[in-house]
């Protein structure tokens, strides 16, 4: 069984977010698959088969945590789409059928992959109770993302809290079913971004994601209502760093970005 691991919204290897990707020809039972996610002990691990021509989508999806099966996850999806690309396996668009509906990946000529991700509709709240000292910072606001991203997004007072945020991840994990999105508007966005940010998510094994897709299908609608554009690109600033564009499209969301295969191997067990 061969195993690859991917770094996604990135152009160059040991940066972005890293996930293991692995294309099968069934998925086989759900603890095996935990395990390998386990072993592999990055973000996310994606499995992958081929469907049967003719459907709706043309391969099946899965995403896994050290700890859990998620519902969506873009830099893994980014990631399994460049493995099918680069090795020849799939040419084109390619449809995933996922938790999240059918996912739509289409590579462009310059090596870039697009995403089809959902909108994630935001409901504005009061910042909860011990997101403030969770955080070691004042949000100025604070939105749910729903139950199918399961994150609290709260917005800081500038780009310079985000970077230096040292959040007491245990404390974070009471406030959200995944966790938090901290983000900021850019200082100088002659630097090629719009916005930072950066993901918590204790609940399910993370104490920090690099980059994360999902959450991006939040920050696009948050900050293109502030800024008055429907296209943006968004730095994830965790110590990996990436960038993912982002396009709004109503119920649907662009996410773009690049991915490089930095290692193969033979999974024995």
């Amino acid at each position: 069984m061969r195993i690859r691991i991917v770094d996604a919204f990135t152009d160059r290897p040991f940066a972005g977010n890293p996930a293991g990707v692995l294309v099968l020809d069934a998925f086989p039972g759900d603890d095996r698959l935990q395990n390998i996610a386990l072993e592999v002990n990055h973000a996310e691990t994606a499995f992958t088969h081929p469907l049967p021509a003719g459907g709706e989508a043309d391969w099946a999806l899965r995403w896994f945590t050290p700890a859990a099966e998620v519902d969506l996850c873009g830099h893994a999806t980014l990631a399994t789409a460049h493995v099918l690309h680069s090795t020849g396996t799939h040419e084109g668009p390619v449809r995933f059928a996922t938790r999240s509906g059918v996912l739509a990946a289409t590579p462009a000529e310059d090596g870039s992959i697009t995403l089809d991700f959902p909108t994630t509709a935001l409901t504005p709240v009061t910042v909860p109770d011990g997101v403030t000292e969770a955080l070691g910072t004042q949000p100025l606001s604070a939105h749910d993302t729903g139950p199918h991203v399961g994150d609290l997004l709260v917005e800081l007072p500038d780009e310079r809290s985000v970077h230096g945020l040292r959040p007491d991840h245990r404390a974070l994990g009471a406030h959200s079913r995944r966790g938090v999105i901290a983000t900021a508007r850019a200082e100088n966005p002659a630097l090629g971004y719009d916005f930072v940010s950066r993901c918590f998510f204790p609940n399910i094994g993370i104490d920090e994601d690099p980059v994360t897709g999902s959450a991006h299908t939040a920050l696009a609608p948050f900050w293109a209502e502030r800024l008055g554009r429907t296209t943006l690109t968004g730095l994830q600033a965790s110590p990996r760093a990436g960038r993912v564009r982002t396009e709004l499209r109503g119920e649907r969301t662009l996410l773009g970005g690049r991915a490089v295969t930095v290692m193969e191997g033979e999974l024995l067990a």
